[in-house]
């Protein structure tokens, strides 16, 4: 990642680094880029910041808690938005989302789990869905967590869902992929103790 990033901008330049959740393909190159981006932020959500002692002190002088209940982060003129979406994998997740380009950075959410050939854009969504489901049922904690996190983002206006793994919606399959997740079933502990 920081290859692909250090192409367009001087690391120099970063200045803030999201974090989604704490997963360790998220947060596992926080110490790398605290050296090579020594002028970045690094945003987190605040339940997990009291995890980060072993990173050392001057990192930790570096992070900013992102509260339960989200903030915008000011970026010169530009406010990206960390929306809370709590138990939509982890306890402590934030999507993001930038107002300007109208994208929404949803973490793990929309993750793909690809098999034989990958793709960087969704065109068929109804076989892309198959490759998402899996994942959705098992990693997410509840429907009331997707209820949940529906009803917080219902007035953005979205054009782009960039997730963190599988492939980007565009247009008209930003609707399709938020209708699929309203109408998935059984998922998280209902998924795992359906006779409960």
């Amino acid at each position: 990642m920081f290859n692909n990033v250090a192409q367009f901008v001087k690391p120099e330049n970063i200045v803030a680094v999201l974090y989604s959740h704490q997963d360790p393909d998220v947060v596992g190159s926080l110490t790398l880029l605290a050296d090579v981006a020594p002028n970045a932020q690094f945003y987190i959500s605040a339940l997990w910041t009291r995890f980060l002692p072993h990173l050392g002190a001057e990192v930790l002088q570096r992070v900013v808690e992102i509260p339960d209940e989200g903030m915008d982060i000011r970026i010169e003129d530009l406010a990206i938005k960390a929306v809370p979406a709590h138990f939509m994998h982890s306890p402590g997740n934030f999507h993001f989302y930038d107002p300007v380009a109208k994208v929404y950075f949803s973490g793990d959410v929309g993750a793909a789990v690809f098999k034989d050939r990958w793709y960087l854009i969704v065109e068929d969504f109804e076989e892309h869905a198959k490759l998402m489901e899996g994942f959705h049922r098992r990693y997410l904690a509840s429907k009331k967590a997707i209820e949940a996190w529906l009803k917080r983002i219902e007035g953005l206006k979205i054009d782009v869902i960039a997730p963190q793994h599988g492939a980007i919606f565009e247009g008209e399959n930003v609707r399709k992929f938020l209708n699929w997740l309203k109408g998935l079933d059984r998922v998280g502990v209902d998924y795992l103790y359906p006779t409960l």
